[in-house]
């Protein structure tokens, strides 16, 4: 007699430590990457508040410093390589690498803030700083080399730091480093920490649906950002 009463009550306060523990999984505040929509999105289940906070924050344009389907303006960064040419007077052409205080050192008019600066930026600084120095104008800016790093960490074959020239996607960053482990992979659970002075934003990312050719893998990495690869979760 006291099974048949003792079974009961296990089940039914089995399912109630069930629904709690289903209820705190929910309160997550992570971003999701829609590539449909033009911003990053909330889960369902969390509260209005937090998808109004979401919502206002756009991926639309590369100044918001959302992932996008572009890659996002170039921006100079210490140790990078710039062309500076004056197609009327080349003999001040320069070719000079961003110093760690991130200035270079250019004729006539000496050091000059580079770094943060895109390369269209800087040319526009140029021509107003060689102005009353020069008849002509005319000044190209051009990258010769840049360092791209972002890190991948979790389940992936050769975890690590990756140098890239270029801006890499979140699933080329991934390949880069050996590709998914996918005995242990959680591939619809892909997460991109961004840090932004002292605040972090984490994104999450379905990249088994791109691997099926459901979705288009568009969402960019930013230097210096954290790809994490989930292990799958399991009961055993």
């Amino acid at each position: 007699m006291k099974k048949s009463i003792c079974l009961p009550l296990f089940l039914k306060y089995s399912a109630l430590t069930l629904t709690v523990i289903s209820l705190a999984g929910c309160s997550g505040t992570s971003q999701y990457y829609d590539r449909n929509s033009s911003t990053a999105y909330a889960s369902p289940r969390q509260s209005a508040s937090a998808r109004t906070a979401l919502d206002s924050w756009s991926t639309a344009s590369p100044s918001d410093t959302a992932g996008s389907g572009q890659p996002q303006p170039t921006v100079l960064r210490q140790g990078d390589t710039v062309r500076v040419s004056f197609p009327g007077t080349p003999n001040l052409d320069e070719t000079e690498q961003v110093r760690l205080d991130g200035k270079i050192s250019l004729p006539l008019v000496g050091d000059v803030q580079a770094a943060g600066l895109t390369p269209s930026q800087l040319q526009q600084t140029l021509v107003k700083l060689y102005s009353p120095q020069i008849s002509s104008s005319d000044v190209t800016v051009a990258i010769e080399s840049s360092s791209f790093p972002v890190f991948v960490t979790g389940c992936v074959l050769s975890p690590g730091r990756i140098l890239s020239n270029q801006p890499l996607t979140a699933l080329e960053a991934v390949m880069e480093a050996g590709g998914f482990d996918y005995a242990r992979a959680n591939l619809r659970n892909i997460h991109v920490i961004r840090r932004d002075n002292d605040s972090s934003q984490s994104y999450v990312l379905n990249l088994r649906a791109v691997l099926d050719g459901d979705q288009k893998n568009d969402f960019y990495l930013q230097p210096d950002d954290i790809v994490y690869v989930p292990e799958k979760f399991s009961w055993f």
